[in-house]
């Protein structure tokens, strides 16, 4: 959700390549194109909302009533909907640290996390990423041993969960038997995969973002956090 739809579209164009269609929700949405694929969303904020301009992680549920009553019922709350919107049903929520998320009951757009031009991981910044594996894996039926669903693993201190062999999320804060740490703001974050983190660093500056210097991953590649020009943070990663 950004403030200024026009400028977001002209600011992801010339930093990642995207296209742009009108979207089934309405005229203050669209749609982002990347190699032929929908990738993500924008919407416009209407100008009287005093609301953080941010990128907004949606998981796609078969009931979201039944998922903002386990919300509720977890300390956790729901702060708009479930509501009809466009061909689904949508609400949002924040977990028990405050982290803000969206889920999304119905027809939803053709993209899949980890796969082609669309978002490479979302992550989760948290104070403590095993409560928040159990809330998350309580509320979605993450490690659940259903057909189709996701599983859950601990490794390199962090959890990880994948949808078979594509991974949906990482969540990270705290660690074995130690205490959460009251400093971290907890929330998710988004990743997209480019193939020269450097030239579209210069890119996202050269377009009037701010970007944080190129650092290593853990998995030989390179990444750095990007900060467009209405204040939507974002990270690009390079495989290697």
């Amino acid at each position: 959700m950004t403030h200024d739809l026009e400028a977001a579209q002209k600011f992801y164009s010339a930093v990642l390549g995207w296209r742009f269609r009108p979207a089934s929700l309405g005229e203050e949405f669209c749609v982002a194109i990347a190699g032929g694929e929908p990738v993500a969303g924008i919407g416009a904020l209407a100008q009287n909302f005093q609301v953080s301009v941010a990128w907004t992680s949606y998981f796609a549920v078969e009931n979201a009533d039944d998922i903002a009553g386990r919300i509720r019922e977890r300390g956790a709350t729901v702060a708009v909907g479930p509501l009809k919107l466009g061909p689904g049903r949508a609400a949002l929520a924040a977990d028990r640290d405050g982290a803000a998320f969206g889920f999304w009951e119905g027809q939803t757009m053709a993209w899949s996390v980890g796969r082609g031009n669309a978002p490479a991981c979302l992550e989760l910044r948290t104070r403590d990423a095993f409560a928040a594996a159990i809330f998350y894996a309580e509320v979605f039926d993450w490690a659940s041993g259903e057909p189709g669903g996701c599983d859950v693993t601990y490794e390199h201190d962090q959890v990880i969960v994948r949808d078979g062999t594509h991974t949906v999320a990482t969540l990270r804060g705290g660690g074995v038997e130690a205490a959460p740490d009251p400093r971290v703001r907890p929330r998710w974050h988004v990743h997209f995969p480019v193939g020269d983190v450097e030239k579209v660093a210069a890119d996202a500056v050269a377009a009037g973002g701010t970007v944080t210097p190129v650092t290593p991953t853990e998995a030989g590649g390179s990444q750095a956090v990007i900060r467009d020009p209405d204040g939507g943070f974002f990270t690009i990663t390079s495989p290697r």
